[in-house]
């Protein structure tokens, strides 16, 4: 299986939908379908905050990431936040996550990106190796805050 990325359109709307309520249906994440859609569907249309891309075949799609877009004066410009990146369970351990995350660095460096980050829960040792299997480090004097606005 490939790890090919797409970036996803307005056709991709009901699709990736789909993969955003799975994924949300598995991290406990309550938001409506209308919610969801009203969250990707300017992603898809081109606002330049953030963009999603499909894992896998366009067409049958195994996955999607979702990159996020801001400006770093200590990483010397744009760099990007991955929002989230979600396998279908009958995809996963077989590298496909570790292939996108390697490939999708290049490509947004190749269009100025400066960094990438993410975010991942301290106890979630699978997705720490996978992560650093992709070459992200933590920073260990910092840490995210957030505060809900």
């Amino acid at each position: 299986m490939s790890a090919a990325l797409h970036l996803a359109k307005p056709a991709d709307l009901d699709r990736l939908t789909a993969l955003v309520a799975a994924f949300h249906q598995e991290a406990g994440i309550e938001l409506t379908d209308e919610a969801r859609r009203a969250g990707l569907a300017p992603l898809l249309e081109g606002i330049p905050h953030g963009a999603a891309y499909l894992l896998g075949p366009a067409r049958a799609p195994m996955g999607y990431i979702i990159v996020t877009f801001g400006w770093s004066v200590e990483f010397g410009g744009m760099d990007g936040f991955i929002d989230e990146i979600y396998l279908r369970r009958a995809v996963r351990k077989r590298g496909i996550a570790t292939e996108a995350l390697i490939a999708l660095p290049k490509a947004l460096a190749q269009a100025g990106l400066k960094a990438l980050h993410l975010e991942v829960d301290r106890e979630n040792e699978t997705a720490r190796r996978l992560y650093g299997r992709a070459g992200f480090k933590a920073r260990d004097s910092h840490m995210l805050m957030s505060r809900r606005l």
